[in-house]
């Protein structure tokens, strides 16, 4: 995990959206966010997580950006993009911040000896059984 605390994240994480997206028009129309809703509760993307995963695909979050999209869409375009990037950087920083699969491996502090093939085919037998 990072030793930085969530306040830094967050604006680290605006830093970074707010270079993928410079303009107002660069974030997700409303209808874009409800298209991907919709084809979250498809069947296709049902029977999908359900085979991959063992269970039906979640789509709340996605509902959820659908609501947060449309309760502000009637701010000035700015505003909507700002209220957009902060929302995603905290769901970033979120994740960033939370556990992950990565926790459970220790970084090596130098590179695994690997013996060429040569030497392990080469080797005398006693050292190769193991009684």
């Amino acid at each position: 995990m990072s030793n930085i605390d969530f306040e830094t994240a967050v604006k680290q994480e605006e830093a970074n959206l707010r270079r993928e997206h410079p303009t107002a028009d660069d974030i997700p129309s409303c209808w874009h966010l409800f298209d991907d809703f919709l084809a979250c509760n498809g069947v296709r993307m049902q029977l999908q997580s359900l085979y991959r995963y063992g269970h039906m695909s979640e789509c709340g979050r996605k509902y959820e950006d659908f609501k947060f999209c449309m309760s502000i869409k009637s701010l000035h375009p700015e505003e909507k993009r700002d209220a957009w990037i902060h929302r995603r950087a905290v769901w970033w920083a979120q994740r960033r911040l939370g556990k992950s699969s990565e926790d459970v491996w220790d970084v090596r502090p130098e590179p695994l000896q690997i013996r060429p093939l040569s030497e392990v085919v080469n080797a005398p037998q006693e050292l190769l059984i193991v009684t």
